[in-house]
């Protein structure tokens, strides 16, 4: 606070508020001249606030003020950070408050009154959205944008005209400059032109040069394009890798993977597509075929007033009753019958609901994955094509991420050194600038002193002042007439907007009424559910216990019917067993010898015998054959001798016929007696 007294009054000594405190004075101000003072400092920064404020109430005087900082993006210190006190304290003219507020408008007026002059024009007026329904007001809230758009072009290149520093004196005196430039280059072209022609076949030489500056040229493109190739296949490689690199990561999830898994994946997302397919889109699309004749119905009918409207309200509420007491009559006429699966309708009714709630969520995050897997295969492509490398992870990125800040931090402090050489290189070009302008003014002093008679240039540089006069006439007046519009614009959407208020007042006076019986009925029906919920919940456990017993009372039926039919069985064999007990022993005791020839104990008996007689003559034939065995053996074997023996002789006989193969048959029969 001690710092900031000395430049506020330093400030308001000078010019334009010429106040002549002294830091006496100015801390012994009172708060009504204290709030005098800021308003007189906010009106020389934005003239509609140059007021007495004497004449209007206090809150006015706070409202008014605090609009103004809210423009000028003000922000109260950290002592008085409390919005409701730093309000307190302006409205009471409190030192605390006011001293730093003056110290901040006094330190950046110039850049506040340009602030506050933008402000006039760029501060977009709200219009409510259901006032933008209406056809006119939004094409006048258009023209409104359009205009603002257009004002800030305007700006910004009257602003690029004032800071680009370029005068017509300067021009001239490049133009001159470089004129005189151009005389010594054209005697020094000439003088060389002249000292080539002596050279002989100078044609040829000069030829000869302007196709090694061509091959130069070409070869400078060639390395360019070579550069230019190494980095595509750099690029190329890299994109390679990548791919490689996918391939192998499919690869290996595909190997993790098992064929169960991916069947069951496949037939989840058919489901999935056939219940969309069959179901919910025809559903939808129906619903939507519904609700567009509908609305193609309402749109093809007259207009409707209010009375109309009443009258199709009765109507409607008439139809209502008549239809719950058809309800009514029916739930008491099929009560009984219906009283069965109103249950299972209910559950049924819930599960579809909860079905298709599901299937909606499932669609809205299947959705929200392809959106975020597109938005990440587009980011690491991006990454890709701009770093040339694959994206870092771990501690490569936290590595990356240091090495960015240092170099930010490094980056930041340039910055400011450079901010500071091209802030001092303006002050100094100023400086060049307003000696340059003292040094051409003691110049025509001393040439009005030389040549009494006049100033040479008078006249030109009276028609330049005229013609640069004129075009900022004309600027200033094609500003002056776009604000005229744009403020007649903004007279008309207040006096538009005050209009659809007036009208719209009783019917969001209804609107809210009916909002709040709304509100009141959303309630109660939220209650009733969750009662019907509770009562639905605790049917539904008992349904499924009641269902587990009859389930448990069938299978046991079922087993308890099976063993019947067993036992059944069994008594049934046992009993035809016993049949065949009895008569087989009836047979046995008979008399009659046919009878027990029938029987089969006599059966058995005499195959017992026949099987016994075949082992007996079975036994007697083995004992033959073994006896027999041996000479059978040796007559077999000299059988086998004696016809090799004669096949020997037959081969000798056939080789005899032929005297040529002599030797061959003393060498066959050779190997013959090795064999034999």
């Amino acid at each position: 606070m001690g710092d900031q007294i000395p430049f506020i009054v330093e400030k308001l000594n000078q010019e334009p508020f010429r106040k002549n405190y002294n830091l006496i004075t100015f801390d012994s101000l009172e708060s009504v001249r204290l709030l005098q003072l800021l308003s007189d400092v906010l009106g020389e920064i934005d003239p509609k606030h140059a007021v007495d404020i004497r004449e209007e109430l206090p809150e006015q005087t706070a409202k008014r003020m605090l609009s103004l900082l809210g423009i000028l993006k003000y922000k109260p210190p950290g002592s008085v950070s409390d919005s409701s006190a730093f309000r307190q304290g302006l409205v009471t003219g409190s030192k605390p408050v006011i001293h730093p507020l003056l110290h901040w408008l006094l330190q950046r007026t110039n850049e506040l009154k340009k602030r506050a002059y933008l402000a006039r024009f760029l501060v977009k007026l709200e219009v409510p959205v259901e006032f933008l329904q209406d056809d006119a007001v939004a094409d006048t809230n258009r023209q409104y944008e359009e205009l603002m758009e257009a004002f800030k072009n305007l700006h910004k290149e009257c602003e690029q005209l004032r800071t680009s520093g370029l005068s017509t004196a300067e021009i001239r005196r490049d133009i001159s400059a470089m004129e005189e430039e151009k005389d010594p280059l054209i005697r020094r072209v000439e003088h060389l032109k002249k000292r080539v022609e002596t050279v002989q076949n100078h044609q040829q030489m000069l030829e000869i040069a302007r196709q090694l500056r061509l091959e130069k040229e070409r070869e400078e493109s060639l390395a360019q394009q070579k550069q230019e190739q190494k980095n595509q296949l750099f690029h190329a490689e890299q994109r390679l890798q990548r791919a490689q690199l996918q391939l192998k990561e499919i690869q290996h999830a595909v190997v993790d993977s098992k064929p169960e898994s991916l069947m069951k994946k496949l037939e989840e997302e058919i489901n999935f597509n056939s219940y969309l397919v069959t179901e919910k889109v025809p559903r939808e699309l129906e619903s939507k075929k519904n609700s567009a004749y509908f609305l193609q119905k309402v749109a093809a009918e007259p207009a409707m007033s209010q009375s109309d409207l009443n009258v199709l309200e009765v109507k409607i509420n008439e139809v209502n009753a008549q239809m719950n007491q058809l309800i009514e009559k029916r739930m008491m006429r099929y009560e009984p019958i219906d009283s069965k699966f109103s249950i299972y309708r209910q559950q049924a009714s819930i599960m579809s609901r909860k079905k298709e709630a599901k299937a909606e969520e499932l669609q809205a995050a299947k959705e929200e994955m392809s959106s975020a897997e597109r938005q990440m295969l587009q980011k690491t492509s991006q990454a890709h094509e701009l770093e040339g490398a694959d994206v870092l992870k771990g501690d490569e990125f936290k590595h990356y991420v240091n090495k960015v800040r240092s170099k930010s931090t490094f980056y930041k402090k340039k910055r400011l050194e450079i901010a500071e050489i091209t802030a001092e290189y303006g002050v100094l070009q100023r400086t060049e600038e307003l000696l340059k302008q003292r040094h051409e003014a003691i110049q025509h002093e001393l040439q009005a002193i030389e040549d009494k008679k006049g100033i040479s240039g008078y006249s030109y540089t009276q028609e330049e002042l005229e013609r640069v006069s004129a075009v900022k006439s004309e600027m200033d007046e094609m500003k002056g007439r776009t604000l005229d519009n744009m403020s007649e614009m903004v007279k008309k959407l207040n006096a538009m907007v005050v209009e659809k208020k007036a009208s719209l007042a009783p019917i969001i006076k209804e609107l809210r009424q009916l909002r709040q019986t709304c509100q009141e009925l959303t309630q109660e029906c939220d209650e009733k559910k969750i009662q019907y919920d509770g009562c639905a919940a605790g049917l539904e456990s008992n349904r499924s216990a009641l269902e587990q017993e009859v389930k448990g009372l069938l299978e046991e039926c079922a087993q308890e019917e099976s063993n019947y039919r067993y036992i059944n069985c069994m008594k049934r064999n046992l009993e035809v067993q016993l049949q065949r007990a009895k008569e087989e022993m009836k047979a046995y005791v008979s008399s009659d010898p046919q009878e027990r020839r029938k029987a089969i104990r006599e059966k058995y008996t005499r195959m017992i015998l026949e099987q016994e007689n075949l082992g007996k003559k079975l036994r007697e034939k083995q004992k033959v054959v073994r006896e027999s065995h041996g000479p059978n053996m040796k007559q077999i074997k000299i059988w086998q001798d004696f016809e090799q023996l004669m096949e020997c002789k037959r081969e000798c006989f056939l080789k005899q016929q032929n005297p040529t193969a002599i030797g061959q048959v003393i060498q066959e029969g050779g190997k013959d007696r090795l064999v034999l």
